[in-house]
């Protein structure tokens, strides 16, 4: 979630915590780093472990059902060394449901599932005794992650799973949910591909499923009744959300149909990426982790407040060893027991760089293809020292990771803040810079003046891959409502060549291509920036528009093709970017660039491509015979158009040629 939005998804965050008064000493806690927090269970027995060093006791209770029943067990744990409490409970407790209760300064605190619960009944509540190998589905041992290289080989598709079936177009049978996402065959009335065969013949090749791990905002035991958000209030982490179910109530269900969701998408050889928020809790004082250690998983500043980098009331403190130990293992277990392909972190400016470095270091063991990235900022200032911070300015630090380029976001579009902010297809001056930057992917390069960039006054990243390019995403308006918005008066013919020549850019970018899902049929919101609890009929995928607006969504499957045919868009380091990419002509309009010497192994010698955001034709002189790849819409891979002295570039839109 971008800053400032944040601020609006309060009401979860219960902030009447920020008086709180904490002078404790954390640092003198225990810290068992290497302890198994899990639940273990086996048929003859389950071993339960809380660590909660100052508490004076800890009950574990056990239920029949994930609500609405009373305990039929009560067990007192008994207190370790290092803080730990813990009790084996002999027999077979497979789909048991469990709390823990723990005592401390004299007062009961709430009852919680754990915070490493792995199975959670209806609304998160009470947690689940599981054998995880019983949820897998079948042949799940010889699922495979699609294979990526480099970083930018990725095509990336940030999608709600609510949002892609729910429109009664959509043909699913399943609406909402994992399974449902994963439907093939699907179509609308109109005989227009949706659903996972719409993913694939747009031919992106990662899905970035927005938060899907279990929280707050939705009641799952009233889904009759259509309810939204995107889910940036963590309730479970490592647990998936029981709304996109088809049964909330059992716990394993979730567990299973995620599981199926993941594999189908392989099989069909697209990786999925999740989007993860440890930075903050749905809950404050509330919240699991208070119920078990009160204060120790958040940062405060020194009269003892809750810290708010996050802008929902709090923010965590990954820099604490058990805090650090959740996080890492959290990621872990989604990698490894869900075969997750990566991870977006909401907010990742508030982590602080070491813990990201050793995240990435422990998931590339298990899958050395996983894609790592997130927002290299913060939403408000944080007691963690800014050089400590996983800011988009030190991802030279954090090797393994990528963040979000707003410098090329806002300068193709506009400042996502300000409505009538005009970027460089809406017609602004003086963003060529900015575009220029967004090209090399945020390195070096020897033909840019940084300080003409619109946000950046260095390069940020070591490589090119390093930088997420997008133009539009979740956040903020979509970019066929930005630019309506900001070009009032524009004719519709002219916002579309402009939405084409922003994604243009992106898809021809060294950096990693990010598209938000339905940029590609002009997806709109009513103008709505942040529908964060918005109704369906606001946050839908609107499949008419894929009917309405098919010319669009060929050229979208276009350029992925070209992309993913031609190598030199996506270079694997900074030094073959600056040998290889030579900027041409560039103005308030134009942007123009060569990529020489058969790039990155392409099957194309050089490739000239032209940025022309101008409502005139542009005359450009070449030298030599070339031929043309993709002029305005049309794309013709074989270049059986040769073209010598001057080509003729259309306006508002991207030009290639090249020579074999």
């Amino acid at each position: 979630m971008k800053y400032t939005l944040l601020i609006s998804i309060v009401f979860m965050c219960f902030n009447s915590c920020n008086h709180h008064k904490n002078n404790t000493d954390f640092g003198s806690y225990p810290t068992p780093v290497k302890e198994n927090l899990w639940a273990q269970y086996s048929q003859k027995s389950t071993l339960f472990k809380l660590w909660s060093p100052k508490s004076e006791e800890v009950i574990l209770r056990l239920y029949r059902t994930g609500n609405n029943s009373k305990s039929y067990a009560k067990y007192s744990l008994n207190k370790e060394d290092e803080g730990i409490w813990k009790i084996n409970v002999d027999g077979d407790l497979n789909r048991i449901y469990y709390t823990f209760q723990v005592k401390s300064d004299n007062k009961w605190l709430n009852e919680t599932p754990g915070i490493y619960a792995q199975a959670v009944g209806v609304n998160g509540n009470r947690a689940m005794v599981i054998d995880m190998e019983k949820t897998n589905p079948k042949n799940w041992q010889s699922d495979i992650s699609p294979a990526v290289n480099y970083q930018n080989e990725a095509i990336i598709y940030e999608l709600h799973i609510r949002d892609m079936t729910i429109h009664p177009q959509s043909g699913s049978s399943m609406p909402g949910t994992y399974l449902g996402l994963v439907e093939t065959g699907t179509k609308s009335p109109n005989q227009i591909t949706t659903g996972i065969d719409h993913l694939k013949e747009l031919g992106i090749t990662h899905v970035h499923l927005l938060p899907s791990f279990d929280h707050y905002s939705i009641d799952e035991a009233n889904l009759n009744t259509p309810q939204f958000n995107w889910g940036y209030d963590p309730q479970n982490y490592n647990v998936p959300e029981g709304s996109f179910s088809t049964d909330p109530f059992n716990a394993e269900v979730r567990i299973k149909e995620f599981k199926q969701m993941v594999q189908t998408f392989h099989a069909n050889g697209i990786g999925v990426i999740m989007d993860v928020s440890y930075n903050h809790t749905g809950k404050t004082d509330e919240s699991n982790f208070n119920q078990e250690v009160s204060n120790y998983y958040y940062r405060h500043w020194e009269d003892g407040s809750y810290s708010d980098a996050a802008a929902c009331g709090n923010e965590t403190a990954s820099e604490r060893p058990m805090m650090r130990k959740f996080m890492i293992e959290s990621v872990l277990h989604w990698t490894k027991e869900y075969h997750i392909d990566g991870f977006r972190f909401d907010l990742m400016g508030i982590h602080d760089i070491e813990t990201m470095n050793i995240i990435a270091e422990e998931i590339l063991k298990i899958n050395p293809d996983a894609l790592l990235y997130g927002e290299g900022w913060t939403a408000k200032d944080s007691p963690l020292p800014e050089e400590k911070r996983t800011l988009k300015k030190h991802m030279q630090q954090i090797p393994n990771f990528a963040a979000f380029s707003d410098d090329l976001r806002d300068g193709l579009k506009g400042s996502v803040f300000e409505d009538e902010s005009l970027g460089f297809v809406s017609g602004a001056v003086k963003t060529e810079e900015s575009i220029k930057f967004g090209i090399v992917g945020a390195i070096q390069h020897p033909q840019i003046n940084y300080n003409s960039v619109n946000y950046s006054e260095a390069p940020w990243a070591n490589e090119p891959w390093q930088s997420v390019n997008y133009v539009s995403c979740h956040d903020n308006h979509t970019l066929f409502d930005k630019l309506k918005i900001s070009r009032p008066n524009t004719d519709p013919k002219t916002l579309i060549a402009m939405d084409k020549l922003a994604n243009a850019i992106v898809l021809t970018s060294q950096g990693t291509p990010f598209l938000h899902a339905g940029s590609e049929i002009l997806r709109t919101k009513n103008g709505e920036h942040n529908s964060y609890n918005l109704p369906d009929s606001i946050n839908q995928i609107n499949w008419n528009r894929k009917y309405e607006h098919k010319e669009v969504f060929e050229y979208y499957k276009n350029l992925i093709k070209l992309r993913k045919e031609h190598p030199a868009f996506y270079m694997t380091t900074g030094s073959d970017v600056r040998k290889h990419l030579i900027f041409q002509k560039t103005d308030d309009s134009l942007v123009s660039f060569t990529l020489k010497d058969n790039a990155n192994a392409d099957s194309w010698e050089k490739i000239l491509v032209i940025y022309n955001a101008s409502n005139e034709i542009i005359d450009y002189k070449i030298e030599g015979i070339w031929q043309e790849a993709v002029s305005g819409s049309t794309f013709d891979f074989e270049g059986s158009t040769f073209l010598k002295d001057h080509i003729k570039v259309p306006a508002l839109s991207m030009y290639i040629a090249f020579q074999k």
